[in-house]
């Protein structure tokens, strides 16, 4: 009679154990996608220091030659009509900052794959202090993208809020690894 006991017990830590070995696809989805966001913005941050001392107007037409857009048309113009407000202070201020957001995206990235509570509380706190700012960006001027940006980041929140009650729940109730 112990010995079936032992290994039903056996069978029980074995069960949970397989359990806490396996990642959550969600989290490890969010976790990859906020890695390449990183790997976006270290670029862009390298991109701008790449520009600091650089003729803008010059690079840009550059640009635009290279991806075979006309340079007499609207998106060149509007870019051409802006681009003096860009000054080399503030391509380094751009570069730092991207950074620096490189290196918080990190941190979140390899939190969730990691299956990290404080990389969950990261992300929350992250989303939700950016919601205003996107929700501002939508009322001043609203497009696909920003709208797609809102619900995208809206259900990250939620997947999250929603994993972390059931951890704590499944902790409540003895069955988390």
């Amino acid at each position: 009679m112990m010995v079936a006991g032992a290994h039903i017990q056996e069978q029980e830590i074995q069960k949970t154990t397989e359990r806490s070995r396996r990642h959550d696809r969600g989290l490890l989805l969010i976790g990859v996608w906020k890695l390449l966001e990183a790997v976006f913005f270290f670029l862009v941050g390298i991109g701008a220091f790449h520009l600091v001392h650089k003729d803008l107007a010059d690079e840009a037409l550059q640009v635009a030659a290279r991806l075979r857009i006309d340079p007499d048309g609207r998106l060149v113009s509007w870019v051409m009509d802006h681009i003096d407000v860009v000054t080399s202070h503030r391509l380094r201020q751009i570069g730092f900052a991207t950074f620096f957001y490189a290196a918080v995206r990190i941190a979140e990235g390899w939190g969730l794959v990691l299956e990290k509570t404080w990389a969950e509380w990261l992300v929350i706190g992250v989303t939700i202090a950016f919601l205003p700012w996107e929700l501002y960006e939508i009322a001043r001027h609203m497009d696909w993208i920003r709208v797609a940006i809102l619900l995208i980041n809206l259900g990250v929140l939620a997947y999250l809020v929603w994993w972390m009650k059931r951890m704590r729940r499944m902790k409540r109730d003895g069955l988390a690894g």
